[in-house]
């Protein structure tokens, strides 16, 4: 292909992607369904159901259309090769206009059929109505419901637009960009399935947990879906949540930074040069927490790895006197809590005898 038509290719292909997928900088520019259309879909606060209905409608017309727009892009960008003139197009071009034309029309005809008789046609109410039991005699009753209840200031909500959980004093939702998953918590149990720590996140410097949970109603009308949210929400979640939450995993849940930091810090240390005890000498309880035995000993080695001469930790003579968590635990404590970024790189004094260590000088006891 020409150059132009390759600059526009790759530039229309990251486009559609970014305005699908919707990054912060598109959301932050307005650049989404929400704010493009915000005339026509009104408010989430007043109308959330009948606002997700329009939204996801509008949603599948919109991003149909791709397609369609790229053809007619490239009649701009490569005029050359007369797309506007479709009888002297390529075969492969003409099919490419037919595809897009009947994904167009076939979304019309879709939202068309959604509408019909006030959108009770839409797989969004046709979620409600498996909801449409006593006290909820239609979807439309269980849909004034979910509205009443999302006006309230202490609902929990977590997630990006594309992506949203929320948990109200009833219901469990979860808004996706084509669908809203709807489940009764009095009919609903939890189970954490998944459990994903991520190093890097956009919105802070230190490792972040994120926990998978699927929702499994006992009512056969409601299929069962995942919701996904930052560990550290998980407390403010159960709060919430009066459903049951199963482990069936045995995931570990960290629902502080220090918790995080921990994994971290024995993952290093485990890379460490362990410590072998002397013949004769028994390991003590770890006088932190007095469960386990004492299974580190503080050696200067920073500076044998590479570091300063001039570096501020200090020999430690202390006998093993605390297990890895303990003393781990001990460092996060010392640390900036605003600054967890420098955490690994920062020393702090030994618990017993006050000398400066860092991550490098904290032995495995074998």
């Amino acid at each position: 292909m020409e150059s132009p038509q390759v600059t526009f290719t790759l530039a229309y292909i990251v486009f559609a992607l970014c305005f699908v997928f919707t990054p912060n900088e598109f959301r932050s520019a307005g650049l989404t369904i929400q704010n493009l259309f915000s005339s026509w879909l009104g408010s989430e606060d007043i109308g959330f159901i009948q606002y997700h209905v329009k939204r996801t409608s509008i949603t599948i017309l919109v991003h149909s259309t791709l397609p369609l727009g790229y053809y007619m892009g490239m009649c701009i960008a490569a005029p050359e090769k007369n797309l506007g003139y479709i009888h002297q197009v390529s075969d492969s071009w003409q099919a490419f206009l037919l595809i897009s034309f009947c994904l167009q029309l076939a979304s019309w005809t879709l939202i068309i059929y959604w509408s019909r008789l006030h959108w009770s046609n839409h797989p969004i109410s046709r979620a409600l109505q498996a909801h449409s039991l006593p006290p909820h005699s239609a979807w439309g009753t269980v849909a004034t419901s979910i509205n009443t209840e999302f006006r309230r200031i202490d609902k929990f909500a977590t997630g990006a637009p594309e992506a949203r959980v929320i948990i109200t004093d009833t219901w469990v939702l979860k808004v996706t960009t084509y669908h809203v998953y709807v489940a009764l918590q009095s009919d609903s149990h939890l189970t954490v399935t998944e459990s994903r720590q991520h190093q890097l996140s956009p919105d802070s410097a230190s490792p972040t947990q994120i926990l998978t949970l699927r929702v499994d109603s006992i009512n056969p009308a409601v299929r069962p879906f995942d919701i996904r949210l930052n560990s550290t929400e998980y407390a403010e979640l159960r709060e919430k949540l009066h459903a049951p939450i199963r482990n069936a995993a045995n995931v570990v849940i960290h629902q502080t930074i220090s918790d995080l930091f921990l994994e971290t810090f024995k993952a290093q240390v485990e890379l460490n040069q362990s410590y072998t005890l002397p013949s004769g000498q028994d390991l003590e309880p770890c006088i932190g927490c007095m469960q386990v035995p004492a299974g580190t000993k503080l050696i200067r080695l920073c500076r044998e790895d590479g570091g300063d001469n001039d570096s501020e930790c200090q020999q430690c003579f202390c006998r093993p006197m605390w297990c890895l968590s303990c003393l781990g635990r001990w460092f996060a404590s010392r640390q900036d809590q605003q600054r967890p970024e420098t955490w690994l790189a920062s020393r702090v004094p030994c618990p017993t005898c006050r000398a400066k260590f860092c991550i490098l000088d904290v032995c495995v006891v074998h």
